[in-house]
């Protein structure tokens, strides 16, 4: 096992002992981004910045390699990551790496976009810079068995779109709005982010790509995977260091099984948020 040295004592070594081998926290970032259950794994601040903070914090560290699989989610906490990262990657002045695996689409490739390098693989499905919002509407199947919906709001908006109302056409149009602010403070991080982007192509579609056109439109640096690119940047012998997801105690992974999540009432939010998971996969052709 190398020996770790802080790098303020390095100078008061002799030469021949200074040689240290490259050390690289490896962060793993899968699933979709947005609430988490204890049938719903996933990505967000709270549960992403534990091992964050770890793998900066580790001695003797050349760069930290973010490994990312997502195909995106909430882009409040797809931001909250990417902005957690940009300033840990400052404060600690660590060169920051992602590699993309199946996906880093949407707030997968916004959380991407922290990393100073984006290697993907040929295959592997980059972009969708878009905004998307989906929801089911109920009103005529509770038309149909007879269930009036009673809703008495203060402030006209407070009922927007209901799902057990026709859909009004004015929602929709504040619902555009809201979109089309959340889509420039993507298109904006992406251009401040990926300066070599094709000017020529419309990028902001939400169109996705495979790894080997990203590169040749900007939206990655290289084509390869960790192991490959790593030995090649800091020799043969780098230090690849796992941080590994902090599960908590036994108890604590206890209580969260038996928590709101698998109740009788929790169960239905937690089976459509895995529904709409599997859909964003789908968006993808995964």
């Amino acid at each position: 096992m190398p020996l770790t040295v802080p790098n303020w004592m390095r100078a008061f070594l002799p030469r021949r002992f200074r040689k240290t081998v490259a050390r690289v926290a490896v962060v793993r970032l899968s699933g979709a981004i947005g609430a988490v259950s204890p049938i719903r794994p996933g990505l967000s601040i709270a549960t992403v910045a534990p091992s964050l903070e770890r793998a900066f914090s580790m001695p003797g560290l050349s760069a930290v390699a973010l490994v990312i699989n997502s195909p995106g989610g909430s882009p409040v906490q797809s931001h909250l990551i990417y902005r957690r990262i940009r300033a840990l990657a400052a404060e600690k002045e660590i060169r920051v790496f992602a590699f993309v695996e199946d996906a880093a689409a949407s707030g997968g490739y916004m959380i991407a976009c922290a990393a100073d390098e984006i290697v993907a693989d040929p295959a592997s499905l980059v972009g969708s810079i878009g905004v998307v919002s989906a929801g089911f509407g109920f009103d005529r199947l509770i038309e149909r068995i007879g269930i009036e919906r009673r809703v008495h709001t203060q402030g006209e908006a407070k009922a927007m779109l209901d799902p057990f109302r026709p859909e009004n056409p004015e929602d929709i149009v504040r619902l555009k709005e809201i979109q089309a602010d959340v889509q420039a403070l993507f298109t904006g991080l992406v251009r401040e982010r990926r300066p070599g982007l094709d000017a020529s192509r419309d990028l902001f579609t939400g169109a996705v790509w495979t790894g080997r056109q990203a590169l040749e439109l900007g939206l990655v640096d290289a084509l390869g995977d960790l192991r490959t690119t790593l030995r090649a940047r800091y020799g043969e012998k780098v230090d690849l260091r796992l941080v590994a997801e902090n599960r908590g105690s036994w108890l604590a992974r206890l209580l969260r099984r038996a928590g709101p999540g698998q109740t009788a009432g929790g169960l239905p939010d937690a089976l459509i948020a895995a529904v709409e998971e599997r859909a964003a996969w789908a968006r993808l052709g995964l």
